[in-house]
């Protein structure tokens, strides 16, 4: 499943309403848990993407169109 930035966003306030919600730390663990491993997750998504990007413009490509010599 693909979650977009908005999606993750989405996510994260409401683990973070959901902690404040909590009268105990005890309770609030788990939801702590899950924003954490999102968060580490979601930096390592954008920082994988990054790369990516910047990979595809690592040299220069040319793409030339020879069919105006069959002419």
């Amino acid at each position: 499943m693909d979650f977009t930035s908005q999606d993750i966003a989405v996510i994260e306030q409401a683990l973070q309403l959901a902690i404040r919600s909590q009268s105990s730390g005890a309770k609030a663990q788990p939801f702590q848990e899950v924003l954490g491993k999102l968060q580490v997750s979601a930096n390592a998504a954008m920082n994988s993407a990054s790369i990516h990007k910047v990979s595809m413009y690592d040299g220069i490509r040319f793409d030339y169109d020879d069919s105006s010599d069959v002419l």
